[in-house]
């Protein structure tokens, strides 16, 4: 049996930058969960997404890191979206449904870019062990911001951890046991390190749970979440837009760009950015 795949890099204009993703449009209907965390394994990028469903407004889609299924992610989410729209399936306003819900993306193949409409911020109470957080991003607490270190969700929870300047976040190193334990402690999945560079410019660094997975190159789904935490504290020049430059550290640079918005529901993020196809190929079951 062969399964088809699309290999793409998101938030980035240039192709081998930005977040690597491998998109399944036309999975088998026999493909199980099992194999379908084995092929996420095997391909090793830090998501693989299988498209379980395709509707005239939309699809469904599953997301697989090498070690788990995700109930939502922000890259996989456009990157998806962008190779059905190119596949020519789906509409270019288009809906992606997973178990975190709905969410509309708005697809431009000129442009070679996505935007994506993150659902209503959450906010969690802030976690107040700013040595222990010190401690799993490797910096000095001093390096810490004055601002909450707080978990804040637009479908998954991320703990927003500022850091006094670029330097302190370039000298961030994670702790493997540190990160895993404060994570399951305020129950997120990853420590997203920032540092305000100027009104609507930032840098940031995200720490994950999983010492598979590390250190991502560019996170949409704390992107967002980051965008309403500077709004909710009227920090970094929000509410409005700001880039988030992430991913330099590892080698993968990458560009996120948010808007954000205040509705009835809350803080509402806009998460996009540049999309790249970098090949194609199959896998052979």
């Amino acid at each position: 049996m062969r399964v088809g795949f699309t290999l793409v890099d998101v938030f980035t204009d240039v192709p081998f930058a930005g977040n690597q993703l491998c998109v399944v449009p036309e999975p088998p209907d026999d493909l199980g969960s099992a194999t379908m965390q084995v092929l996420a394994r095997e391909i090793g990028f830090s998501e693989t997404t299988y498209v379980t469903a395709v509707r005239e407004s939309g699809y469904d889609v599953r997301i697989f890191t090498p070690v788990s299924e995700l109930r939502f992610a922000g890259h996989p989410t456009l990157g998806t979206a962008f190779t059905l729209v190119r596949l020519g399936v789906v509409p270019a306003s288009v809906v992606q449904t997973s178990t975190a819900g709905d969410v509309p993306v708005e697809v431009d193949l000129g442009a070679g870019a996505a935007t994506m409409r993150q659902l209503p911020a959450e906010f969690g109470e802030p976690f107040d062990d700013r040595g222990a957080v010190a401690r799993a991003a490797g910096v000095e607490a001093d390096d810490l911001g004055p601002g909450p270190i707080a978990p804040v969700s637009t479908g998954i929870i991320h703990l927003m951890v500022p850091v006094v300047g670029e330097d302190a976040l370039r000298r961030a190193s994670r702790d493997d046991r540190g990160c895993v334990t404060v994570c399951e402690r305020a129950g997120v999945e990853s420590l997203y390190l920032f540092a305000v560079r100027g009104r609507g410019d930032v840098m940031a660094r995200m720490f994950d749970r999983s010492a598979e997975i590390g250190e991502d190159a560019a996170t949409g789904s704390a992107a967002g979440p980051l965008g309403a935490y500077l709004s909710e504290h009227d920090a970094g020049g929000m509410p409005g837009h700001v880039t988030i430059a992430q991913g330099e550290m590892i080698g993968r640079p990458s560009f996120i760009e948010v808007d954000v918005a205040r509705h009835d529901a809350g803080w509402v993020a806009f998460v996009g950015g540049g999309v790249q196809i970098v090949g194609e190929g199959s896998f052979e079951l």
